[in-house]
């Protein structure tokens, strides 16, 4: 039988340091696309996916993350006297349902297979999501919904991939595919940043993975990889060796808001997807060109 995803980590200890001086004092995935932070989005798609309960894997001073999710008892009532209600009704539905979120501490910054390792504990015996909220996905459905239609289908353990830009395969986690038919193929390994010319595809690893719990075993004794780092992609390819792996090719578009040039590229195109915008943003972007 296969088992339901109902939770998700979001790791979101990082330092920002593509993104800096912005994300210096504000974390990086609070940083705003068009009018609302990165986080809402990826939590609104989570949510869309059928996630129950999400898992932030915080670092030191992004205690605003946690804030951002509770009330805010002035602003809400100044909102409700000045008879704003529909920017009222906007910031409640940001606010974390009862039992929907941890937050737990990452006490170093040593890689992303060492921050979902952190989430063991919550986590428990069951199948999760993964998220990387630097990663703002444009799908219809979402990104992490087509992984859980995917995972619905073949079981086992689903990640989303896309085509790496031409002669740029070498920067990322690249999937080697048994064949390649449709969109869902299955997994014969994964690679972290391959050197020039050694890649097995042009498939890179997009920021949405559902995982089985046995990820956590192998996590706990995963040495150093890529950077010097914990990483999530070595821990997936010995997972590999006794369980399937599958890789989705998402309907969609990456918008990589860790980086200075995809921060803008999504603030621009998440404003000319709103109804009410789209007319004055295109007006206002045209207007600079």
């Amino acid at each position: 039988m296969i088992r339901p995803v109902r939770k998700a980590v979001l790791p979101v200890a990082g330092l920002g340091t593509r993104v800096l001086p912005a994300g210096k004092a504000t974390p990086k995935n609070l940083l705003n696309v068009f009018d609302r932070p990165i986080l809402s989005y990826v939590v609104a798609e989570a949510r869309a996916a059928g996630i129950e309960h999400m898992v932030f894997i915080m670092g030191r001073g992004q205690e605003a993350i946690e804030a951002y999710f509770d009330n805010n008892p002035e602003l809400e009532s100044t909102l409700e006297a000045k008879g704003k209600t529909d920017l009222l009704d906007e910031v409640r539905a940001e606010l974390a349902r009862p039992g929907e979120m941890s937050f737990v501490r990452q006490m170093a910054p040593l890689g992303l297979g060492h921050a979902v390792g952190c989430a063991r504990d919550v986590i428990g015996d069951e199948p999760f999501a993964v998220l990387l909220p630097d990663m703002l996905m444009a799908a219809q459905p979402g990104a992490l919904a087509q992984c859980v239609a995917a995972y619905g289908q073949v079981g086992g353990n689903v990640v989303a991939v896309e085509p790496a830009p031409p002669g740029e395969a070498h920067k990322y986690g690249i999937v080697a595919l048994d064949g390649q038919s449709g969109r869902l193929n299955r997994m014969t390994g994964m690679v972290e940043k391959p050197p020039p010319g050694t890649e097995p595809s042009n498939l890179f690893i997009s920021g949405r993975y559902i995982l089985q719990p046995e990820i956590f075993e192998l996590l706990e004794s995963q040495g150093s990889g890529a950077g010097g780092e914990i990483q999530l992609t070595d821990a997936m390819v010995r997972l590999m060796a006794t369980q399937s792996f599958h890789a989705l090719e998402y309907e969609g578009t990456t918008y990589d808001c860790g980086d200075k040039i995809g921060l803008l590229r999504a603030n621009v195109a998440f404003a000319l997807m709103r109804p009410d915008l789209a007319e004055a943003a295109r007006a206002a972007v045209t207007a600079l060109l």
